[in-house]
C-alpha cells in the first residue's frame, strides 16, 4: 500500500471514530463541524447527501488542517471524482464496487467499502479496499461479527449504522477496529448557543470510547 493512503488508513484506525456528518440543512454543517471537533473527533465523513457536500469538505480542511476529511455515501464514479476533487482524503461506500477503489488508489487515498455478507467482504477486499465498512451493524449484530472474525481475522473493519454511547464499548470489547457515528453525535446545530450542551455531549461520547 503506498506510504500516503496507509498513513491516512492507519490515523483512522488509531482514532477509532469516524463521525458521519448526514444533515438536510447546509447552513448548519460548520456548526455541526465546529462542535465536533472542539469535543475531541478527528476524523470526519460528510456524505454525498449532505447538501452542499463538496463544498463543505473543502471548507472543512481549510478550518481544520489537523483532521482527516471524507465523503461518505459514495455510490459512484462521478461522486468519487468529485469529491476527490474537493479534497476528500479518504472514500466511504455503502456498497462494494471496484471502480470507486480504482479512483481512489489512484488518487492515493484510501477507501472504507460497506459489506455485509462474507462474500461481499471477500469481493471488497479483492478489489483492494484498505477497510471494511460492516454496515449496517445494527442489523447485522456483535454476535455476527465475531463469527466473520474467524475467515477475516486480518482485515480491519468499522461498524457502522445504530451505533451509540450504549454499545459502542460492547463492539470494540469484541474486537472491531473502530466504529462510524451518525445521528448521535452529528446533531443538526441552527442555533449557536446550542453548541456548548452539544460539545460536551461529544466530549462525553469521546471519554466512553476511549476507556
Amino acid at each position: 500500500m503506498p506510504l500516503v493512503r496507509n498513513k491516512i488508513a492507519q490515523q483512522i484506525i488509531s482514532n477509532k471514530l469516524i463521525a458521519i456528518i448526514r444533515l438536510n440543512n447546509s447552513p448548519s454543517v460548520q456548526a455541526t463541524l465546529r462542535c465536533l471537533v472542539k469535543g475531541g473527533v478527528k476524523v470526519l465523513e460528510i456524505t454525498s447527501n449532505t447538501p452542499d457536500f463538496c463544498l463543505h469538505i473543502e471548507l472543512a480542511r481549510q478550518q481544520f488542517p489537523t483532521i482527516l476529511v471524507g465523503a461518505g455515501t459514495i455510490l459512484n464514479t462521478q461522486l468519487a471524482k468529485q469529491a476527490i476533487a474537493a479534497g476528500a482524503q479518504f472514500l466511504v461506500t455503502p456498497n462494494v464496487s471496484a471502480s470507486v477503489v480504482e479512483i481512489a488508489h489512484d488518487n492515493n487515498i484510501p477507501v472504507l467499502m460497506g459489506s455485509a455478507t462474507p462474500t461481499e467482504i471477500a469481493n471488497a477486499i479483492e478489489y483492494g479496499a484498505d477497510i471494511i465498512k460492516l454496515f449496517p451493524a445494527n442489523a447485522l449484530s456483535i454476535d455476527y461479527y465475531r463469527a466473520l472474525k474467524g475467515p477475516f481475522s486480518d482485515t480491519p473493519m468499522f461498524a457502522v449504522g445504530g451505533i451509540s454511547q450504549n454499545n459502542v464499548a460492547a463492539w470494540l470489547s469484541a474486537g472491531i477496529q473502530g466504529v462510524g457515528v451518525g445521528s448521535e453525535l452529528a446533531k443538526e446545530i441552527t442555533n449557536e448557543n446550542a453548541m456548548p450542551e452539544h460539545i460536551r455531549f461529544v466530549q462525553q461520547f469521546m471519554d466512553r470510547l476511549n476507556r
